[in-house]
């Protein structure tokens, strides 16, 4: 299957596509460049603006048109692009960090609407497990609001749930962890429980990084460093291995009008290029299979 290029957008670290079915557009993140761009499908044009914190993950704010709930360094923002090419970023929940130097990564919505989202280490080649993953309630007492629920991870990364929410999945990219777990996920409280192994990634292509389910409940995630997209069954098998011509694809998000297109965002790393002239850009596989509605942040 070929993969199409849709944006040459030369992202340091193109991450959290999320499609909006409203504006039949994909809004995604470069996160060292602090910006979140905007391509539209039916006119191709490409829009980005640029905040004052590095911008890690995003959701959109349901009741709040053209708003964003984003994942940064400090902690959780209400996003709101201006015309001027800028973000305003109001403060909804800020970070307790377990060390300097560290902000949000991999983040998005369970499908009642509750935000999740992890933090790492910047300095991912010191390895030190001092990642998290919270949970935004929205609670009115900000303290309250973003709860700690998984600690000790060096880089959180590939969180989804499945068609009927009941199962959330987590990995950790470092390489000496490269695992992919599941959980079962009580719907009512928003609360992960019976973790378990779903994939090991170290003997397959790729460390795993962002991810989505598709409308099979299957699981897709970025197999950075290889140049793939894997697909598993709700099983934990390994179903097939979609490539794309960059090495490091980062996170992927159905969309199209059919739901039928994968989105896929990549870094772009320094050094020679050659062989890779197109990293740091989106691309779209069409696989045969929908995937699902990104649910917004209702909390």
């Amino acid at each position: 299957m070929q993969a199409e290029l849709v944006l040459d957008a030369q992202c340091a670290t193109g991450e959290s596509p999320v499609w909006r079915a409203d504006e039949q557009a994909l809004y995604w993140v470069d996160i060292p460049a602090r910006q979140l761009h905007r391509w539209s499908a039916a006119t191709s044009k490409h829009d980005c603006w640029t905040g004052d914190e590095m911008l890690a993950c995003i959701a959109a704010r349901a009741g709040h048109p053209g708003e964003w709930i984003a994942g940064m360094e400090s902690g959780l923002f209400a996003v709101a692009t201006r015309a001027d090419g800028t973000l305003a970023a109001s403060p909804i929940a800020g970070a307790v960090h377990a060390e300097r130097g560290m902000r949000f990564n991999d983040g998005r919505c369970d499908r009642q609407g509750r935000f999740w989202a992890g933090t790492m280490l910047m300095d991912m080649a010191a390895g030190r497990d001092v990642g998290r993953v919270y949970r935004y309630q929205g609670d009115v007492n900000a303290e309250v609001a973003l709860r700690l629920q998984f600690d000790h991870l060096i880089v959180p990364n590939g969180l989804a749930f499945s068609p009927d929410g009941k199962t959330m999945y987590l990995s950790d990219s470092h390489p000496d962890v490269q695992a992919i777990w599941a959980f079962d996920y009580d719907i009512a409280t928003g609360t992960p429980h019976g973790r378990r192994l779903f994939a090991d990634m170290r003997p397959l292509p790729g460390r795993p990084d962002g991810a989505a389910v598709d409308a099979d409940g299957c699981y897709w995630i970025c197999g950075n460093d290889a140049g793939l997209v894997h697909r598993f069954t709700p099983e934990g098998r390994l179903d097939r291995s979609l490539a794309v011509p960059v090495k490091k694809p980062a996170m992927c998000a159905f969309g199209g009008a059919q739901l039928d297109t994968l989105y896929v965002t990549s870094i772009r790393p320094g050094g020679d290029l050659s062989d890779q002239p197109l990293a740091g850009g989106v691309f779209a596989l069409r696989p045969g299979i929908k995937g699902l509605p990104e649910p917004e942040c209702r909390f």
